[in-house]
């Protein structure tokens, strides 16, 4: 089979490689799921260039929202058989600790994913736990079914389980064309929050605003300024933050007395010059919120199965095509996902 693997850092088209490996045979507990579509991610890109938090080894094979069909099932798997259309909670936990017993997966101190401690999904076939597999509903297009799994499920913990968003609430999401960003725009939308989002050109701006009460280009104007005048002085109930360094106090600002801003990642660095007062004299809180839990995962499952909310794909690429998909990522000339169907 062939699977897509980055041994080193650099340039994409450097060192994006796609290499012929025998296709994995599914141990007990496992399956083996032929990949249809597996959506790129900025974590992708991480694992690329760096970052501190991703261990510099290679080669690496990323790939963390998967969707596809099963094609063998390992020995002691219940309730799945060959043909089946799933995607796959990529967070791989103990099972025994007191986050799980919770249902806090994301909590577990051994917690593992696909995509960085096991091979992802940008192969022709990927070997994962069973018990990690949900069905796919057969109206659900495969490009859709891999483009939601890991930004919809960490805008939802965010937004709801995480952030508490509620309809008379207002809410900034920054980002807003980025996956977890245009993520976080609609589920707030669909909660009927009043939603300011922020981006960086008008092509964005245009798509965005189908869901944002206003959209701030800030780099035009001070998106913090942009939310005061918005709000008459008031600020925002909530604030979805995954930019980090370059936001976290601008975001601060923006809130009202007594909001939350809510964080899951730190794309622009993680070392922040804040104004603790800032915080601490406004009743703010600051909420760490990254990638959701299991029920978390069938809950925003749901609402795509309905077509209450649905990921934007800005493209579908040939796996041989990847590293172009990293390239507009990077370059944020993406409004969406990046979607790579292996199998073609």
């Amino acid at each position: 089979m062939r699977a897509v693997h980055i041994v080193d850092s650099g340039a994409p088209e450097e060192v994006l490689e796609i290499r012929e490996l025998p296709r994995p045979d599914p141990g007990p507990g496992q399956v083996t799921v032929a990949v249809r579509a597996c959506a790129l991610q900025h974590a992708d890109v991480f694992a690329r260039v760096g970052h501190p938090e991703i261990e510099e080894s290679f080669p690496k094979r990323p790939g963390t929202e998967i969707a596809g069909v099963v094609d063998e099932v390992g020995d002691g798997v219940e309730g799945w058989s060959p043909g089946d259309r799933v995607n796959v909670y990529h967070h791989v936990s103990c099972g025994e600790c007191e986050f799980c017993e919770r249902g806090e997966q994301t909590m577990c101190p051994h917690d593992r994913k696909l995509g960085s401690d096991f091979p992802g999904g940008l192969a022709e076939y990927v070997e994962v736990p069973a018990a990690n597999l949900e069905a796919v509903p057969d109206h659900v297009e495969m490009t859709t079914a891999a483009a939601w799994p890991s930004s919809f499920t960490t805008a939802w913990r965010m937004l709801v389980s995480g952030g508490g968003l509620e309809p008379s609430e207002t809410a900034l999401i920054l980002g807003a064309s980025g996956g977890v960003g245009h993520a976080a725009l609609q589920l707030a939308d669909r909660i009927g929050a009043e939603v300011y989002a922020t981006t960086s050109a008008d092509w964005k701006a245009e798509r965005a605003a189908a869901w944002a009460e206003a959209v701030i280009d800030y780099t035009e104007t001070p998106f913090d300024e942009a939310v005061t005048e918005l709000t008459d002085g008031r600020g925002v109930d909530l604030v979805a933050d995954h930019v980090g360094e370059e936001t976290w106090q601008r975001s601060i600002d923006s809130l009202a007395t007594g909001g939350r801003m809510v964080i899951c990642g730190a794309t622009s660095g993680a070392d922040p010059d804040i104004d603790i007062r800032s915080v601490y004299q406004r009743h703010r809180r600051i909420l760490g919120t990254p990638m959701g839990s299991r029920q978390d995962f069938r809950d925003v499952g749901r609402l795509i199965a309905r077509g209450e909310v649905s990921p934007v794909v800005d493209r579908v690429l040939p796996l041989d095509r990847v590293a172009e998909g990293h390239r507009a990522i990077e370059n944020r000339e993406v409004f969406g996902k990046v979607v790579v169907t292996p199998q073609e």
